[in-house]
């Protein structure tokens, strides 16, 4: 049986100059299905199938954690890149922000940060940090994360993304303090970024971590966790649509 055409739509298409109305449409029927806004207004739109339904804003989600956070681990490896492969990326706005519950210092004009799970904590949030801002594109940079969050072992997937290596002289033995990431060139596989972004210069990003640039971002991703309005109070601390 062929579908029935309400009377009033009816009507107007057979005999526009009947002058139908449709309560809050002031427009003749053959405009009718010539916007959405317009076959909504006059309650046309189940048969204007020329028309698409518009857009609808994608949800933000701003994602505040800790790299060796085993709860914010779970969430990203888990739950949110898994929602981000199955979303059209038009459905979903994802903003990561790697700071938590450290703390941080100004000594003598650099900053120090001190984190809830020590300094291997601090390196991961600096590396990831660093990684997104290299990389900017988030489809770039969001496999590499889940790459490095995803292992056993956070501490050796983040030694995935090289940290600078060793001067010759220092090869074979420790670093001075102001060079405290410092491995022999073959202890470092480069293996998160070969697998899903190659194009990334590892180097560019160990310099990053290693100068003020990872710094000046690191007190940035403070300001934006102090800012929470309400503060958060635990990590992994999830906000949609702030």
């Amino acid at each position: 049986m062929a579908p029935t055409l309400p009377l009033a739509l009816l009507l107007a298409l057979l005999a526009p100059g009947l002058g139908v109305a449709v309560p809050g449409c002031d427009y003749p029927a053959h405009l009718w299905c010539s916007s959405w806004e317009i076959a909504v207004a006059c309650q046309a739109e189940s048969r204007c199938a020329n028309l698409s339904h518009p857009a609808a804003a994608p949800v933000e989600l701003s994602l505040f954690y800790e790299s060796l956070c085993p709860a914010c681990r779970w969430f990203l490896v888990q739950q949110l890149f898994t929602a981000w492969l199955l979303l059209p990326s038009e459905a979903l706005t994802i903003t990561l922000v790697p700071y938590g519950n450290a703390e941080e210092r100004n000594v003598s004009g650099k900053w120090q940060f001190q984190c809830q799970h020590g300094p291997e904590e601090c390196l991961g949030n600096m590396i990831e940090t660093c990684l997104m801002h290299e990389a900017k594109n988030f489809s770039t940079y969001f496999p590499v994360i889940f790459c490095l969050e995803s292992g056993s072992s956070v501490t050796k997937n983040l030694e995935a993304v090289c940290p600078l290596p060793c001067p010759p002289t220092l090869r074979g033995r420790p670093g001075p303090p102001d060079l405290p990431v410092c491995v022999p060139p073959l202890r470092c596989p480069r293996q998160c970024l070969q697998v899903y972004a190659p194009q990334l210069d590892g180097g560019r990003i160990a310099a990053c971590v290693q100068g003020d640039t990872g710094a000046e971002l690191m007190h940035r991703n403070a300001q934006l966790t102090q800012a929470l309005d309400p503060p958060h109070q635990y990590v992994p601390w999830i906000l949609i649509n702030g």
